[in-house]
């Protein structure tokens, strides 16, 4: 990297302020940035320089200019244009705590610039009852675009980690497009591959016993989620994890939220927003009255998956929670604790608890979004999980 190049770098870590000594070191030749180095020297300025140099905040060029403020959508868009996604979720969040754009937040054109964000998205759950009516379209379509991501990510996996468990079971001498078995038909029939014509021609077609996903032989995945005020992006991968379950008709799916009351979202598992706008966040926890709820719903213990998603920090009955899990356990329900994560991925919890419910032989780790299609699949298969937890 040439002096010149590397100057200028330093130049915009410095900001401003560094101008002078940087024009010292060159003579009579000041140091200057190119057209996008300026501009990037703009859009950061306006976060971490002080008002009086520009910057937003009290007195800047940003907040307290009324309910609308152009600037800031205009420095939202050149931020966009100027660095990658990840940087552009940074340089929002500093924004907010810096310089009081989080009074701004729920302004529609805001919004509209906005990078989708899970920190943000937390937020505007935490603040969703102060909305305000011109702002709420607003706000739901920025979630709208959260849900949209995360279904990227996710969608695809959970369904085929349920179909591989559910669905590979005996095969069935009744034929139906719905229930074809693509890949044993394939792996078995691949000898009789045509090269001149470039198809596989099976001898045999393989069918999935759909016998097994009746109405009385189905699985119940029950999400059992903590919405106390650590537990944001927990909260958000749970709702659209939820919805993905909904739908499909292999699997009854319930989810239930909880403080210090208990709170049956099940019904609104249709429309990922509405499920996530169904939460509120904040508030004590009794994590111990929400798992006797849930109990209600085990029908065919060996047939039902118990996720708890929490933090463990039980403000209700420690021993009585215990034992509910344990009894859990013992019915033949695969009970798992997800432990809660925050800052994109951190694991937040009460290490004792924790360690009291592993001690019952009842899986408690944090784990990644990517790694809950793997989880599940697992869960289903009745397989250990120990090697998840360990990844």
């Amino acid at each position: 990297m040439e002096l010149e190049e590397r100057m200028a770098r330093w130049r915009l870590i410095l900001g401003q302020e560094g101008q002078g000594r940087f024009d010292g070191m060159r003579g009579d030749k000041p140091l200057e940035l190119s057209p996008e180095q300026w501009m990037l020297d703009q859009a950061l300025a306006a976060i971490y320089n002080s008002p009086e140099l520009g910057g937003f905040g009290p007195g800047g060029r940003g907040a307290g200019r009324g309910p609308s403020n152009p600037q800031v959508t205009r420095w939202l868009g050149d931020v966009r244009t100027l660095f990658d996604k990840d940087l552009v979720k940074i340089v929002q969040a500093d924004a907010m705590e810096r310089c009081g754009l989080r009074q701004l937040i729920f302004e529609p054109e805001l919004l509209e610039n906005l990078e989708p964000d899970m920190g943000l998205a937390t937020t505007i759950l935490l603040l969703k009852d102060q909305v305000p009516k011109r702002s709420k379209e607003s706000v739901r379509e920025f979630m709208k675009k959260i849900v949209e991501e995360i279904n990227k990510l996710l969608e695809s996996d959970i369904r085929r980690a349920v179909t591989a468990a559910v669905n590979k079971r005996r095969h069935s001498p009744i034929p139906s497009a719905s229930a074809l078995d693509f890949q044993t038909t394939i792996r078995r029939g691949i000898k009789n591959y045509r090269p001149e014509i470039k198809k596989l021609i099976p001898e045999h077609y393989y069918f999935f016993d759909r016998t097994s996903t009746t109405a009385a032989n189905k699985y119940t995945i029950i999400l059992d989620v903590d919405q106390s005020g650590s537990m944001g992006e927990s909260v958000i991968y749970s709702s659209i994890i939820s919805c993905i379950l909904a739908s499909m008709a292999s699997v009854k799916t319930r989810i239930v939220a909880f403080d210090t009351e208990v709170a049956d979202l099940t019904e609104k598992c249709e429309d990922p927003v509405d499920l996530l706008f169904g939460f509120q966040l904040g508030g004590g926890t009794d994590i111990n009255k929400s798992v006797a709820y849930c109990s209600q719903f085990v029908e065919n213990p060996k047939k039902t998956l118990f996720f708890l998603v929490s933090d463990l920090m039980e403000g209700g009955n420690r021993a009585g929670l215990l034992r509910r899990l344990s009894q859990l356990k013992e019915d033949g329900v695969t009970v798992v604790c997800l432990l809660a994560i925050a800052d994109g991925g951190k694991p937040y919890y009460d290490g004792q608890m924790a360690a009291k419910v592993s001690a019952m032989g009842i899986p408690c780790f944090a784990c990644s979004p990517q790694k809950l299609p793997e989880l599940l699949e697992r869960a289903l298969k009745g397989q250990d999980l120990s090697a998840v937890a360990e990844g």
